[in-house]
């Protein structure tokens, strides 16, 4: 199999050399900012990669991963010399090739396989690491290459163009990222009743796992329950009455997901027109 390196031992980059090496891909060097990450990855893969400099890693590579902090990735990919038949591959999700330009010049394939899974840890990583959907960039044949190690992995994998890259990456936050804001959000108001964010937390995780299984298996819109789905005026405006008292600074941001929220009720039929312009009067009042 197709000789691997990785430039950078953090998070994803350990998580990604452990499971491709476990999937029978050689991970021939490492290097790292951090020489006790590079031990610890070089420790984790059996074959025993040379820890080397970044240089090293991309002559003894066939394909180089360069998994550094985003920002890096660019400065670091203009100080390696590469080579015609050498492919480089970044794992950003909202840059595209574009930051590989320099090892592009150099007739070079560059790529991006960036994994749509939230990393908290390599352990954790590496066990959410199947089913996992991998957005891929890249030309042939590097891009046959990066949809077969997707699929080695247990994953599936999409395909996009440079232009694509930011917006897939912002919807990712809203997805993962925005989620953790909202259930922090609802923990602070259970404190309004004396309960602590660590409770709130605890009791708030099954109903978070049976909406993510709701969407899995029922899909979006049906899966959408709640008082705008049944047209409940009463109840939103019960909401935003205590809202304004105990946590005012919520208001706004409950007007705008209940908005965003109409549509999808609509959608899933148990709302007519005339329901979903009485909630949306509602939410659009709530601020004045």
């Amino acid at each position: 199999m197709l000789k691997i390196g990785f430039i950078g031992a953090g998070t994803v980059g350990t998580a990604l050399a452990i499971c491709l090496s476990r999937k029978g891909y050689p991970v021939v060097a490492v290097s790292s900012r951090s020489q006790t990450s590079a031990r610890f990855l070089a420790q984790a893969i059996g074959s025993r990669p040379v820890l080397s400099n970044n240089q090293g890693v991309a002559e003894a590579a066939e394909l180089t991963f360069i998994t550094t902090p985003d920002d890096a990735i660019a400065s670091v990919v203009s100080e390696i010399k590469w080579h015609r038949g050498q492919s480089v591959v970044h794992c950003s999700g909202a840059d595209s090739t574009d930051i590989l330009a320099s090892a592009k010049k150099s007739g070079a394939y560059v790529g991006v396989f960036h994994p749509l899974q939230t990393f908290a840890s390599s352990q954790q990583a590496i066990e959410n690491m199947p089913g996992t959907t991998f957005a891929l960039e890249a030309e042939e044949p590097l891009l046959d290459t990066l949809k077969e190690m997707a699929t080695a992995l247990g994953g599936h994998w999409i395909v996009l163009k440079a232009e694509d890259k930011v917006i897939y990456h912002a919807a990712a936050v809203f997805a993962c990222n925005y989620l953790v804001t909202l259930v922090k959000l609802a923990g602070d108001l259970w404190q309004t009743f004396g309960i602590s964010p660590e409770t709130a937390s605890q009791a708030l995780l099954p109903l978070l796992k049976g909406t993510i299984n709701n969407m899995a298996t029922v899909g979006i819109p049906e899966c959408l329950t709640g008082p705008i789905a049944r047209g409940d005026t009463g109840t939103v405006k019960k909401h935003l009455r205590a809202l304004k008292k105990a946590a005012p600074d919520l208001v706004a941001s409950y007007r705008e997901l209940g908005l965003k929220t109409i549509p999808i009720a609509v959608a899933k039929g148990r709302i007519n027109q005339e329901q979903a312009g009485q909630l949306e009067a509602i939410l659009r009042q709530a601020t004045d």
